[in-house]
């Protein structure tokens, strides 16, 4: 499976086949995202809608997957409901080495089903598989069915979309194995077009390691850190969570739709008060020994006087902000239950807790009514906040159905465009200011992962607009190799330049690791010019006025800066779209014997 080229799965739902095809390029794009973009330039329309039956929805992989630890991400490129241009969202599980042992480097789907079907694909077999009857059933119900339905329990990855997905909502998720999600942008409004329920992949394949000993011992090198240094152990004690009372601490916190930025209650969800009372177990995903998925549990009576069940639920930072802090919740268990309606309905947790918050001050304001939100929506309430989200999933009025396509399209209509919390897409749970504001606002897939401007914001007190962009589009470049590798994110601090070019030497790719940095550079411009020719304008991007009230621990946001970064950040990357550019370095053709 070390090969210089790409093994590429085409399937058309319209008529239920597929074909192999082969693709260059590993020295070049790598794999992953710039895989994803080379894939997308291929097979997709920049000119036809989001939702056009011609539109491909692509998985792809990286060379170090399945050979290193935390090589263990998936990237799911599409054309998004969200924007109507090219997005990218990640997901782990077990997605990536079911498809390195289903033999393949990318999945491509086109087409649309004739009915709600499930595409079942492995290294030896394609079908596509009639659901009609799981329409309407929520996305932990529909898991249930599908994991009996499909064998190869503990080698398969099944993605699977909700009642969201299927009423194509710009904030549907694509699940992936219960506790992971390709989150943002709508992926699941993109099955859910195709009229596809699932996707489960079989890694039913065996191929061998690599023979000798420079391999195994750079393996166990790369082991070694990762589980007896302390650089991951914020990941599987606390996890991200702990990141909830840190940034409460120093007024970075956003808490109820960003009204402020510290609350003296939020004691009842931080990460220590989570492991404490709700954590379950730790879990990972495959190929990881760090385990920093954490599992808590809720609790529902289901009859009387004393009967209960328990569901188990993940929970991070970012899905704690989004229906915790932001929600002014101040329980644990409370927001794990509002979580928990979430993945049923399969939503993006970020978008839709960000979005109800929107609607929660513009009810308070008298903007809209409870015409709109059916239920009387108050901060800290959770009962109403969860019958708030299935009625978000279900789009169960005019309202919902809007506010399910963007809280600035539903602030357009109804008013409050001023509070509405949207950087690109709902915001990231962090309010450290201008540098942040602005990475996420015009970054790549609008995420807090794009690159580090929390980070950059914490560490700098100086206001310098040229540093701070600088640091921005070279994190970014960093991190787009990471993501064609396709490394998890966490390890980033492990996997360095040079680490990453000795595994690339070590598996025989290298020609890629002699040619790190090009590749990089080719890669982020390449995913640029495939933003923009999709309709981005990032010189028309405006940060909403909520975010220029606040107060952190630096004083109030400084607005002439924060419009500073955003013309220099906007310029810079019209500029990475459109610069000419010379290519990687390939590997010279064999010659014939």
């Amino acid at each position: 499976m070390i090969r210089d080229h790409f093994r590429i799965l085409t399937v058309d739902l319209a008529t239920g086949k597929g074909k192999v095809v082969t693709l260059e390029g590993r020295d070049t794009e790598a794999g992953g995202s710039g895989l994803a973009a080379l894939l997308f330039n291929k097979y997709g329309h920049p000119d036809k809608p989001w939702d056009d039956p011609e539109q491909p929805l692509i998985f792809t992989i990286g060379p170090l997957t399945g050979y290193f630890p935390l090589m263990s991400k998936t990237v799911c490129g599409f054309k998004s409901p969200y924007h109507n241009q090219y997005g990218e969202s990640h997901a782990g599980g077990r997605s990536a080495l079911s498809l390195r042992f289903a033999d393949l480097d990318g999945l491509v789907v086109t087409g649309k089903a004739e009915r709600l079907s499930c595409l079942s694909i492995g290294s030896r077999h394609l079908e596509l598989i009639d659901v009609h009857y799981m329409r309407g059933i929520d996305l932990q119900r529909s898991g249930k069915m599908l994991r009996k339905m499909i064998g190869g329990a503990g080698h398969r990855s099944i993605f699977r979309i909700g009642p969201a997905g299927e009423n194509l909502s710009a904030y549907a998720c694509i699940t992936v194995d219960t506790y992971r999600h390709f989150g943002r942008l709508g992926g699941g409004a993109v099955m859910g077009s195709k009229n596809l329920k699932a996707i489960a992949i079989q890694g039913d394949g065996v191929f061998d390691l690599p023979e000798g000993k420079e391999y195994a011992e750079l393996f166990e090198e790369v082991h070694k850190q990762l589980t007896t240094t302390d650089m991951m152990d914020k990941y599987h004690n606390l996890g991200t969570p702990v990141n909830v009372a840190v940034l409460n601490a120093i007024k970075a916190l956003p808490i109820k739709n960003l009204q402020q930025t510290t609350d003296p209650n939020i004691k009842g969800i931080t990460g220590e008060t989570f492991a404490d009372d709700t954590l379950l177990r730790n879990t990972a995903c495959a190929g990881c020994p760090v385990g920093c998925i954490h599992i808590g549990f809720v609790r529902e009576k289901f009859m009387e006087p004393n009967q209960y069940l328990y569901r188990q639920v993940s929970y991070d930072h970012e899905p704690i902000f989004a229906t915790g802090s932001m929600l002014g919740m101040t329980n644990a268990f409370s927001v794990l239950s509002i979580i928990d309606m979430v993945e049923k309905m399969g939503l993006d947790v970020m978008s839709a807790g960000v979005a109800l918050a929107w609607a929660t001050e513009a009810l308070d304001k008298g903007i809209i009514s409870e015409k709109e939100t059916l239920v009387p929506l108050k901060f800290d309430d959770a009962a109403g906040y969860k019958e708030a989200m299935q009625h978000l999933g279900l789009g169960s009025n005019d309202f919902y159905r809007l506010l399910a396509q963007g809280t600035l399209k539903a602030a357009e209509q109804y008013g409050g465009e001023d509070f509405a919390c949207v950087l690109g897409q709902e915001m990231g749970g962090y309010a450290t200011g201008e540098v942040f504001f602005t990475s996420q606002a015009l970054g790549f897939r609008h995420s807090h992962l794009d690159s580090g401007g929390y980070s950059f914001d914490q560490k700098h007190e100086e206001k310098n607009v040229e540093e701070a962009v600088k640091f921005l589009l070279r994190d970014e470049q960093g991190r787009v190799l990471l993501t064609s590798m396709v490394a998890c994110l966490f390890a980033r601090e492990v996997y360095t330049d040079e680490l990453l070019a000795n595994c690339l030497n070590s598996l025989g790719y290298t020609t890629l690791a002699d040619n790190m940095h090009q590749v990089a550079q080719h890669i982020q411009k390449l995913r640029w010019r495939l933003r923009l020719a999709t309709g981005f304008d990032p010189a028309a991007v405006k940060i909403p006025k909520r975010f220029t009230e606040i107060t952190t621990w630096k004083g109030t946001i400084d607005k002439k800066y924060l419009n500073n970064l955003k013309k220099e950040y906007a310029k810079r990357i019209l500029e990475l779209g459109k610069e000419e550019e010379k290519e990687p370095k390939k590997k010279a053709p064999k010659k014939e014997e």
